[in-house]
């Protein structure tokens, strides 16, 4: 059995949630500070989360295609996107944004507003107050986050094969390589990468259920 499914799927999902992580906790600090336009830059963010995978795919495929401003300022570096390795990142990133974006924007609205006058009162910056006061009181629910964003990075789909293609060795991430073995009438192998994800998403899911239960809380408010 091939195991380059699996590693291919774990490094995207991995480096999709490093970024994804930074991102979607930045967008969400972000968009809580805005006046105007909120709504249609919270719609923005979030878009990806209710498109069709295989829609975001295609729009990617667009946006990033050799024919594409993008794609042809690439070429000048011999960079190519589609049908390469950093296809499956940037579609991992693309779907996993919006749970680490909605994540963490509430949990920064559900902070007590009282704890950042304080903060101001007693001299603390906009930055400082960010991360000594923001991220450690959320630090629950931006893991809760993370671990969400990873999962869905690790069962990507449509954008991926979309953008990726399926190329064995290469692009073919598990979720792809369900969808190969089953065209290709190889129930045995279906059924194996089948229970892979199975058996990850589950621990995912206990992993976030001990931190909703709150066990993993004081380990994020001792750091701090």
């Amino acid at each position: 059995m091939d195991f380059s499914p699996l590693i291919l799927s774990i490094k995207a999902a991995l480096f999709a949630t490093i970024i994804t992580f930074i991102l979607g906790i930045y967008s969400a600090y972000f968009t809580l500070k805005l006046n105007k336009l909120k709504g249609i830059v919270d719609g923005l963010f979030t878009l990806p989360l209710v498109l069709p995978p295989t829609v975001v795919g295609f729009l990617l495929l667009v946006l990033l295609g050799k024919n594409s401003t993008i794609g042809k300022f690439l070429l000048n570096y011999d960079i190519t996107i589609v049908f390469s390795g950093l296809a499956t990142i940037i579609a991992s990133i693309v779907v996993s944004f919006p749970l680490m974006y909605r994540t963490a924007r509430g949990a920064f609205e559900q902070l007590d507003i009282n704890l950042i006058y304080v903060a101001r009162t007693l001299g603390l910056s906009e930055h400082e107050i960010f991360w000594k006061i923001m991220i450690p009181n959320c630090f629950s629910s931006i893991i809760s986050g993370t671990i969400l964003a990873f999962a869905r990075a690790l069962g990507e789909f449509g954008a991926t094969i979309m953008i990726a293609g399926n190329i064995p060795g290469k692009t073919q991430t598990m979720a792809v390589a369900v969808y190969s073995a089953v065209q290709a009438g190889n129930r045995s192998l279906a059924y194996k990468w089948v229970s892979i994800i199975v058996i990850i998403s589950f621990a995912t899911m206990i992993l976030l259920n001990l931190i909703e239960s709150g066990k993993i809380k004081k380990l994020g408010k001792g750091g701090y």
